[in-house]
């Protein structure tokens, strides 16, 4: 893995919520180097103090508040963060990924957040679930069809286990999407829309070979939307198995 692993922090939105500063003390000394928040405005100068104290870095982001507040101050948050990747990661209604017309809807909208982006020194990309896989449009899904829609800057983080959850073969998913894919989400479980997630390598995904077949400086970032046992032990175990695959 040419990026250092990181770790999307809705995994550990719990404990956050009760002392930030102690999971991230936690996360850096599980041995991830780099962290994805999943709300940057919130209070982003203590956020950037602690994650450098603990060496941490924040190359990247999820921003919903893109869809919803004032996007200049969404923006100065994420500078503050030092992000210079935003991903939306959903916010869009599911129905839009089911018509060409409302991919194209869809794509104006983030090459419109991708140009404001652009002028604060960052790129924009889009985060799948399975709803943008499940629908094909035309012959392809629908993550596909908008991909061919989007400005070039855009990028995509691809949900690898949504994206095997919405039907795809995600290897090859990966291998068309090419270059377009940034920044993975690898994640891990029985393959349920409903059911908890595992660590990486505990469940049914082919993690060597969906990371084999992604674009070699994408960012690999573990996340468990929901997890079964306790999430600090899968956090471990998921760095565990990745490290080892990397070093084999």
């Amino acid at each position: 893995m040419t990026n250092a692993l990181a770790l999307q922090l809705y995994t550990v939105r719990d404990a956050i919520s009760a002392d930030r500063d102690g999971v991230l003390r936690r996360v850096a000394e599980l041995g991830y180097g780099a962290v994805e928040p999943f709300d940057p405005t919130t209070d982003p100068k203590g956020f950037r103090r602690v994650a450098d104290d603990l060496g941490l870095s924040v190359p990247i982001t999820h921003a919903y508040a893109l869809l919803s507040e004032e996007p200049a101050a969404v923006f100065d948050a994420i500078a503050t963060i030092g992000a210079e990747l935003v991903v939306i990661p959903g916010g869009i209604a599911h129905e839009e990924f089911t018509t060409r017309d409302g991919l194209a809807r869809t794509a104006d909208l983030l090459n419109g957040l991708a140009e404001q982006a652009a002028a604060h020194g960052m790129r924009l990309g889009y985060h799948n679930h399975w709803w943008e896989i499940e629908p094909l449009v035309g012959e392809r899904h629908a993550l596909e069809e908008l991909a061919g829609l989007l400005a070039p800057e855009v990028f995509l983080e691809v949900d690898t286990y949504w994206a095997a959850v919405g039907g795809a073969d995600v290897p090859a998913l990966l291998r068309r999407l090419g270059d377009r894919v940034s920044a993975l989400h690898v994640k891990d479980g029985p393959g349920g829309k409903e059911a908890p997630h595992t660590a990486v390598g505990a469940g049914v995904m082919p993690v060597p070979d969906i990371l084999a077949a992604a674009p070699a400086g994408a960012w690999r970032i573990v996340e468990l939307d929901h997890c079964a046992g306790d999430v600090f032990e899968a956090l471990a175990a998921s760095r565990s198995y990745l490290s080892s695959l990397e070093a084999a």
